[in-house]
């Protein structure tokens, strides 16, 4: 992946995320579990971006 396609796609989440944040109504807990969620996600991504991890679709939650 590109790094100028990286920076896009980090960028369009960050304003999206910020746009939910700030104007849509909802309790701060809520909000805070949102960010944690949206941040992990986005660590998981860019680690296997950089190969860091294996491939995200070998990943298995349960049986």
């Amino acid at each position: 992946m590109p790094l100028i396609q990286l920076v896009i796609v980090l960028v369009v989440v960050g304003v999206i995320l910020w746009v939910i944040n700030s104007y849509i109504p909802m309790q701060a807990t809520i909000k805070k579990i949102l960010n944690v969620v949206v941040i992990i996600a986005v660590i998981i991504w860019l680690l296997s971006v950089f190969g860091l991890i294996g491939d995200l679709s070998t990943i298995r939650v349960g049986k």
